[in-house]
């Protein structure tokens, strides 16, 4: 799984319980980021969990893997999300177009993708614009970090260009953004994908790192046959 700024599979703490406001409803928390391959490896597992609990609401915390940044990637960044990329694929049995390599410049910069999708929430469209990305970035070789490809995702999606945009630049896009990051460092998430479930006012961890499907339904139904 990724790592804010790096990446490990042997990553794995709890996050620690956060009094919230007393609600009857079960919320899951799914920290994550677009462009965090082991995020793409998870996705089966995050659809089986959706179609296991489609009462429960699933909300996306944005967990910011890497920040704003123009300049390329160096050789030894590239191996090294190259080879993340083979790892996840086996591991995972998630496809990777390796063409993104030849055909863009590759920047570590995932802030302008948590940016859309937090665009996106304000339409309703938070789950969708998080996955279109991912589409983009691992099967047709675009990059997520440039603004033109974040505006054609959100034009397939139906969003208008020029408002979506505006969005990308605005002040309240950032404050989303840093509110989602005060979010994850309070639930003590450094790694992703990480799972967390708020009932009855509090919220702990899930589940971190990837899993696959039968195992992610398997510790849903644990968990739920405890509560």
């Amino acid at each position: 799984m990724f790592s804010i700024q790096n990446e490990t599979s042997s990553w794995k703490r709890g996050c620690p319980n956060i009094t919230v406001p007393m609600h009857s409803e079960t919320t899951i928390l799914y920290v994550a980021d677009p462009m965090c391959s082991w995020c793409w490896g998870f996705a089966p597992s995050l659809k089986a969990l959706r179609e296991t609990t489609p009462e429960v609401q699933v909300e996306i915390v944005l967990g910011g893997l890497a920040p704003d940044t123009d300049a390329p990637m160096d050789d030894s960044m590239r191996s090294y999300v190259q080879q993340a990329w083979k790892d996840v694929a086996q591991s995972c049995q998630v496809d990777f177009n390796f063409d993104f390599w030849k055909l863009c410049q590759p920047r570590r910069s995932t802030y302008p993708s948590c940016r859309a999708v937090l665009v996106a929430r304000t339409l309703g469209l938070e789950s969708e614009m998080f996955h279109a990305i991912q589409q983009a970035y691992y099967q047709e070789a675009r990059n997520p970090s440039d603004l033109e490809v974040l505006a054609d995702v959100a034009a397939k999606l139906g969003i208008e260009r020029e408002g979506f945009l505006a969005g990308m630049q605005a002040t309240e896009t950032e404050q989303a953004l840093q509110a989602d990051f005060q979010l994850r460092d309070e639930l003590g998430i450094r790694s992703f994908p990480s799972l967390c479930v708020r009932h009855q006012g509090e919220t702990k961890l899930l589940h971190s790192g990837w899993c696959s499907p039968s195992a992610m339904q398997e510790i849903w139904h644990l968990w739920n046959s405890h509560i």
